[in-house]
């Protein structure tokens, strides 16, 4: 554990460090987000903050590489290299929407691209996690793989409207990722915890943390299309590849509540909200004849600010949903299946009040005037 917690500390120093040059260098350039209608900010903010966050990425990587424990993970390449090729491809594509506002077909190529490459490396999806079953041939599997690169990281994107929602969730998820990973390869072999899905979530983590404290309400930068996609990017390359381990964690590692779903459920309960909300926003846009990657001001964070939330509260009030769906789809594999579902009710009973508080104090609010206005005209009327 203690190297995979270097690795993150590396990273996220690294983007912390980083983060204001990057900021600086964003104005002097002129790329920065201006005041529109849809938008919660009332300044302007500087875009590339995803930079940083790919440094310190680099950096996580880099630091891996020297680490004797982890060198087992760089004696093949042709995952790493496919990672790195990917995570280019993004950035560079993040870093031009984000300077001059590219076309989403252009976005959308470079996408479809990033899983093309991550195909030819090696990292696709093989199996389904329902008795073991294959996926199809090459070119089912190449299609799969391809489309849940692009969900993803549109998904990532698209929740990326609020300061530090999109950093925050990555980490909350990022986290319950790599306890599992961490854990299921403990289970496999209990002398070497090493895995390049448990290093791509520690590196992701501490980006995210080091980019944290300057994208917090109120920001002074933002991440950007580049940071947003590369974080849909290396979290849909961590299912991917967690799914290489589901042969041998079938027996070993405690799948007796939910047996053998936990590869492919972690991975859509850490993206749950992000799913959520940009499947929403597809039938929003499609239903009024917008493109789909059209923006608009309707995705849930906009939807909680407009319902009475200050900025901050409807980030946290997001982190909680997020770290309930992601902690607890894992929390099934180490305690009894009947406590983690109690716990797990009474956390969602208390999420939705909390969710709907401000819609609950309005009604009352309002039952108690029309009452009042009620007790009045009777008062008048005697």
């Amino acid at each position: 554990m203690i190297y995979f917690l270097i690795v993150l500390t590396v990273s996220a120093v690294t983007t912390y460090v980083l983060t204001p040059p990057v900021r600086r260098i964003s104005y002097q350039l002129g790329i920065y987000t201006p005041i529109r209608e849809r938008d919660i900010h009332s300044v302007v903010k500087p875009r590339w903050g995803g930079v940083a966050i790919y440094a310190g990425m680099l950096a996580g990587l880099g630091a891996a590489a020297f680490i004797p424990y982890l060198s087992g993970l760089f004696s093949d390449l042709t995952p790493v290299i496919g990672l790195l090729l990917a995570s280019l491809l993004i950035v560079i594509t993040g870093m031009a929407d984000d300077a001059w506002d590219i076309h989403w077909a252009l976005k959308l190529a470079a996408q479809v691209g990033c899983g093309i490459i991550l195909v030819l490396h090696g990292i696709q999806l093989e199996v389904m996690p329902v008795g073991w079953l294959g996926v199809g041939g090459p070119l089912l599997q190449a299609c799969l793989t391809v489309f849940l690169v692009v969900a993803t990281i549109n998904a990532f994107n698209f929740i990326d409207g609020l300061d530090g929602l999109a950093a925050g969730v990555a980490a909350l998820g990022g986290s319950a990722f790599f306890l599992y990973s961490y854990l299921l390869t403990l289970s496999i072999n209990s002398f070497d915890a090493s895995n390049l899905v448990t290093l791509l979530m520690a590196i992701l983590v501490g980006s995210c943390l080091g980019f944290l404290p300057h994208n917090f309400h109120p920001s002074t930068v933002i991440m950007g299309d580049t940071g947003a996609m590369l974080l849909g990017l290396i979290m849909a390359a961590g299912a991917l590849i967690v799914t290489a381990s589901l042969e041998l964690s079938q027996e070993t590692f405690r799948f007796r509540n939910i047996p053998a779903y936990m590869p492919i459920l972690l991975p859509l309960a850490v993206m749950l909200l992000p799913v959520l909300d940009l499947a929403l926003a597809v039938i929003r846009r499609t239903a009024r004849g917008a493109s789909p990657f059209s923006p608009d001001r309707g995705h849930l964070h906009h939807k909680l600010i407009d319902s009475g939330y200050t900025h901050p509260q409807a980030v946290l009030l997001l982190y909680l949903w997020a770290g309930l769906f992601a902690f607890g789809s894992i929390s099934f594999n180490f305690l009894p299946w009947w406590l983690v579902s109690i716990g797990l009710l009474l956390a969602l009973a208390a999420a939705v009040i909390l969710t709907l508080s401000p819609w609950l104090r309005r009604r009352v609010w309002r039952a108690r005037r029309a009452a009042a206005q009620q007790a009045l005209l009777q008062k008048r009327g005697r």
